[in-house]
This record gives C-alpha cells, structure tokens and sequence, in this order.
C-alpha cells in the first residue's frame, strides 16, 4: 500500500530526491526480498505491490485529477526541476505522471521484468516515443522487415520524412544481414517484434541482443503478441513495448499502451524539458488505467485457454490439408526458438494463420466462418474472447506494397486468426468444420 502522506510531509520539508521508479521498486521489496528476474511473469505480478483504495478498498482508487494542489507555493519549484517527485507521493500534471496510470505501470514492469514502466494512450504512441527519444535527427535503426503495418510505415516513410530517422529492414532470421546493418556509431536501435504480425515469425531475442550489445546498441522488443509466453527483457532486451488494446485488454474495449525498460530511460520519457511523452503528450486516462490493472491478475489464465486452443485448431487444421503457420508447430522453421524462450506452461501463442493463396479464397472463407457458422468475427486486433479474423495483406499490413508484401512472406490469401476461448473447444471447432465444409461443396460460391 501506498505510504499515506501527512499534510506536513507533503509540504517537502527534505532535500533528499530519488529516482521514482526505483523508490517504488524499493518501496515493493521492503517486507520480501523478491528474486531481480522470477521465471514465471505470474508470479512477479503477484509480488507486486498491491495498491489499495483511498479507504481501504481492494482495488485501487482512480485518480481522476489533471492537476494537484501543494500545501506549500514553494514545493512547486522543488517539484518541477525534479527533486521532489512521485516517489514521495507529490504530483502536478497528470501528462507528466498520475498515480493511478503509475500503478499500472509498476504491474507492467513486475510481469516483464523490467525496472520500471509507464503507460501510453496507444501501442503506436508507446513505440513512436520510444523511437523519439533514443533517436534523434539523422539517426539509423535497424528493424525486422515483418512488423505490424503501422509500425512499418512509422519506420519506413513517417520519420524519414519529419526527423531525418532512418531504417534499415532486414530478415530478422537472417543474422548474418541483422549484423551487417548495424553500424557501431551509427545505428542507434535494433527493433523487432518478439512473434511477428502477421507471419509468426519468432524472433531469437537472446542471440539478437548480444549482436546488439556488442555493437552499443538499443535493443526494442514489440511483444504485444506474447505477453506472459515470453519475457523479452529477462532475455536480454533493454526496452519492451506492448499494445495493451490486445491480449493484456483481452475485451476489445480499451486502447493503450506501455513502455517497459530501465529506470533511467523511463524517467528521460517523462522529463520535462526532454522527454517524448511529456511533450509529446500521449497520455493515458486513469480510468483506463484502472481497468487494465483489474485484467492483469487473470492474463495468464486466458493466455494458456488462448494458446491450447490455438494449438488444438493449428494441429487440426493442418490435418486437413490447410496450409497453417503456427510456431507450436514442431514443422514451423522457429518452433525450437520459441521453445526455448517461452514459459512452457502458456504454449506457443494465440494467433494462427491459414493460408488461401488468394484474397477471394480467405474471404470467402472469412464469410462462411462468421455468417454461416459464426466460428468468429472478421475484424481486425487480437487478443478477444471471440475468435477475431482478417486477411492481413488488405488490412493490417495493407500500408506495405506489394513487394514489400512478397518480401515478408505476406500472402494474399493469409488469413490471421486470433483464436478465442468463448464456447466450448469442440463447439467452435465444430463451426469451423462446417464453414470449411461449405466451401469445399461450393469453391466458387458462398
């Protein structure tokens, strides 16, 4: 529980300043030493310091101020030049830090095992101020070719074109060209995403972070496909960032985001004369905040259901003669990568793809899956109790062109699913039979 600060107290009376993010690490680890890095991303979160309401509730209040009063006009100065600050439970904009989006960001780091982390209003805002402020005019990164397709286009088109930020794309399988295109003294990041959107394609994050490291150089993990499965930071990575919409929402209801990393860098992202969120202002409301730190306790529990059926329908689909890509697929090319990496009890994921070679095909399957069988919903995003579908090339990669497409191993036809865990396995199994069934009867008309 947060200290509860007397009126005197907060008057700022000591001259002692610390950084926040590891003051509240410390504040954690006062009654149980906690191990620096524990296996399971489970069990860090529920090490965690539990935050209670202002009167004693079990949950968490909602700090819904913008702007917060001090009992002395001169605490404001020692305030805004950084010597008193939320470690000591003083706060005065909530651009700048808010104690309940503060909370969530302590649960953020226990479960990826990082020092510290703080929250954002999008995945995108998270990822674009990460790169901003490691980043600066004439700068290089070097990214995997296979991201989300916002990212992609971030990369590839909207910072070249406002900062003079430059990206190589590489194979990120391919070490030897990863290699290449650092540059000590130059490159400034190596971006990849852990489990790629939209092909899978997993990421051997120990092995990418010492040929970073021993160049001097950034390694950004996107792992909002993988949160528990795989812990990117315990790997070796230095910053993690995640779209909190997908699975750790896991109700399709929210948009967020998160950085995770060192202390340090957090503190750089909210310094006022120098920081990308401060300025840049991608703040998340409390309210949001709260409803995420309520869906974390149970994000493993739907991770494992999301991940066993996903193996269930990959193993099965495959059987029927479907192209499949699934990582837990021993015949997948990074299906010993991820194994070695993941937590065994969570499996290997809750997205597949099944691929229709056409863009005809995968809608018309799409079609049969949601209004004939109501197997899913075609609509974009992840991470949903229901089984969301689309055909990647025309929607969340359609930023890419065509040849950057083929480069990825983007189909035309790939259809990514994010497999659900409403109903029962053989119900919804069921369903997809039978969708597949209709086409197979009519392969030219649904």
């Amino acid at each position: 529980m947060a200290s509860v600060v007397s009126s005197n107290e907060r008057s700022g009376s000591s001259s002692d300043h610390c950084d926040p993010f590891l003051a509240a690490t410390k504040h954690q680890t006062l009654s149980k030493p906690l191990p620096r890095h524990p296996e399971d991303p489970a069990a860090a979160l529920a090490n965690a310091r539990h935050e209670f309401g202002e009167h004693g509730g079990v949950n968490m209040s909602i700090e819904a101020s913008a702007t917060f009063t001090v009992m002395e006009p001169e605490t404001m100065r020692r305030m805004f030049t950084g010597e008193l600050g939320p470690d000591r439970d003083f706060f005065f904009y909530s651009r700048h830090f808010n104690p309940t989006v503060l909370n969530l960001g302590r649960l953020m780091a226990a479960m990826e095992g990082t020092e510290a982390a703080y929250c954002t209003a999008s995945g995108m805002s998270a990822v674009s101020s990460v790169i901003l402020q490691l980043c600066s005019a004439g700068g290089h990164v070097v990214a995997s070719r296979t991201l989300y397709g916002g990212t992609h286009t971030l990369l590839a088109h909207f910072l070249p074109r406002t900062c003079n930020i430059t990206t190589s794309f590489v194979d990120i399988r391919d070490h030897e060209a990863v290699r290449s295109a650092m540059v000590q003294g130059k490159t400034n990041v190596l971006y990849f995403e852990t489990m790629s959107n939209p092909t899978l394609t997993v990421a051997n994050v120990p092995e990418l972070c010492r040929m970073a490291h021993d160049k001097g150089i950034t390694v950004v993990v996107d792992n909002t496909f993988s949160p528990m499965l795989v812990s990117p930071a315990r790997l070796g990575a230095d910053i993690v960032v995640h779209s909190m919409s997908k699975f750790i929402s896991g109700a399709a209801d929210l948009i967020a985001g998160a950085v995770c990393g060192p202390a340090s860098f957090v503190n750089s992202l909210l310094d006022t004369r120098d920081g990308s969120l401060m300025l840049l202002g991608p703040t998340m409301n409390p309210n949001v905040a709260f409803e995420l730190a309520g869906r974390l306790p149970h994000l493993g529990l739907r991770m494992k259901e999301h991940c066993n059926r996903a193996l269930v329908y990959a193993t099965r689909m495959k059987k029927l003669g479907l192209r499949v890509i699934y990582p837990g697929l021993e015949d997948h090319p990074d299906h010993a990568t991820l194994k070695s990496m993941a937590i065994k009890e969570y499996g290997y994921g809750g997205l597949v793809c099944v691929d229709m070679e056409t863009e005809e095909r995968a809608n018309r399957l799409l079609k049969l899956l949601q209004n004939c069988s109501q197997f899913g919903l075609v609509a974009v995003s992840l991470g949903y109790y229901e089984t969301l579908m689309s055909c990647s090339g025309s929607s969340t990669s359609s930023e890419l062109s065509k040849e950057e497409k083929e480069q990825c191993g983007i189909s035309p036809g790939l259809i990514r699913m994010s497999i659900g865990f409403n109903g029962t396995l053989e119900q919804k199994w069921t369903q997809f039979e039978k969708a597949l069934s209709k086409m197979q009867d009519h392969p030219t008309k649904v």
